[in-house]
């Protein structure tokens, strides 16, 4: 996501080397992370001493696949209005509200393990790693040791779960089944957004204020690159249609696409300023989308991944942060640090507006594909943190 204190929320409206400078020197959010020179080959000198057999059976790595997103540079134009907010309320209804663990401070991003049901909630203030299980519709794990957590992803393919610790510059890694710190890779200044490429089982971590991308060998928990952006790190994802990984450089307005087999930069596109300042990113691959978040317009961009031209520009909250789409229902929620969560329906490849839900800083958003729950972790209702816990009211 981004930096952290705006009253609570994750950075001062400070741009240009000010602003670069103050998210260095909190060291908050990030992209992903990092971990250069000084690792060991197997396991760093920071993970525990548990037994190899805590290790994962090693995944089956498939030949690499070229990044079918390379070329040449292009422009994502966007000549067409912007249409007025929507006034109608989601189709969204509150199904309970749950006590979270830790201070009545700022969570970040979060990150559910379908299969086991257990949503990984990044509490950032309090440094903790929530581990909630969406089925029991409870807390079952409280990790510490996650200084400034803002990016977490899980990663059921290696059985571990990734989190950005920004306050160690450290990207802290941990078994999924028994909640262990495996391993703390070192290197980022301010870690953030964090993507998985299976086929060379890399992870891709954002340096928001390091201007980098770093890659992490899941195999062996140490960098094997660091790519330079030539701009501050946004959010990373990973295109499973094109195999390639797309970051948001924003202070550049564009997107950097990266071959993860080369860890090359292989194409840049520019966005249009209808689409300012992007951050957060979320790739819809079966319907060849992506959806761009600027920070600065407060606006929502659809990229068309097939002809790399702007579908659409829509309004959102003001600073939009974390994006989540519900794949079963085709329905897209953008958290803004504002307090508002968008919603839309996505039809034939072009979003519709539904509706602005209101919360106080509700600026991360999950959602779980089976039951269409959505979950808004909230940093202070009535003195203390809790999971708000909604569903789509218009599902079956």
């Amino acid at each position: 996501m981004v930096s952290p204190t705006r009253t609570g929320s994750r950075r001062p409206p400070l741009r240009g080397p000010m602003h670069a400078f103050w998210k260095a020197g909190l060291v908050a959010l990030g992209l992903t992370v990092i971990g250069t020179t000084g690792c060991s080959k197997s396991r760093s000198r920071d993970q525990d001493d548990d037994d190899d057999d805590d290790d994962p059976a090693p995944a089956q790595q498939a030949a690499a696949v070229a990044c079918s997103l390379s070329g040449p540079s292009v422009d994502a134009h966007w000549t067409d209005t912007i249409p007025a907010a929507p006034t109608a309320a989601p189709p969204l209804r509150i199904v309970t509200d749950l006590a979270l663990p830790g201070a009545a401070s700022r969570f970040d991003y979060q990150s559910l393990e379908p299969a086991s049901g257990r949503l990984f909630i990044s509490h950032m203030g309090a440094g903790q790693l929530v581990v909630f299980d969406v089925r029991a519709a409870k807390v079952i794990g409280n990790l510490d040791g996650f200084s400034t957590v803002t990016g977490v992803l899980a990663v059921p393919a290696e059985h571990r779960v990734y989190a950005s610790a920004a306050g160690d510059h450290a990207v802290v890694v941990v078994d999924d089944s028994t909640l262990r710190i495996m391993a703390r890779v070192p290197g980022p200044r301010f870690p953030d957004g964090i993507a998985y490429a299976p086929t060379e089982r890399r992870v891709f971590a954002s340096d928001e204020s390091g201007r980098r991308d770093f890659v992490i060998d899941a195999t062996t928990n140490t960098v094997v690159a660091q790519i330079e952006l030539g701009g501050e790190a946004g959010n990373t994802q990973y295109d499973a249609d094109s195999h390639c990984v797309i970051v948001a450089v924003q202070t550049a307005n564009q997107l950097a696409i990266i071959d993860p087999a080369t860890s090359t930069i292989v194409r840049r596109i520019t966005l249009d300023k209808a689409v300012r300042h992007p951050h957060g990113v979320y790739v819809d691959a079966p319907n060849r989308l992506a959806f761009i978040a600027g920070e600065e317009s407060g606006t929502l961009g659809v990229l068309d991944l097939r002809t790399l031209q702007l579908r659409q520009v829509l309004p959102v909250g003001s600073d939009p942060d974390v994006l989540a789409f519900d794949p079963a229902l085709g329905r897209l929620y953008v958290a803004a640090e504002s307090g508002v969560v968008a919603v839309f329906d996505e039809r034939d490849r072009s979003l519709v507006q539904l509706g602005w839900y209101r919360a106080p800083k509700a600026h991360s958003v999950a959602v779980d594909p089976a039951t269409h729950r959505v979950y808004l972790p909230l940093a202070n209702v009535g003195g203390r943190p809790i999971l708000r816990v909604l569903v789509a009211s218009d599902s079956r």
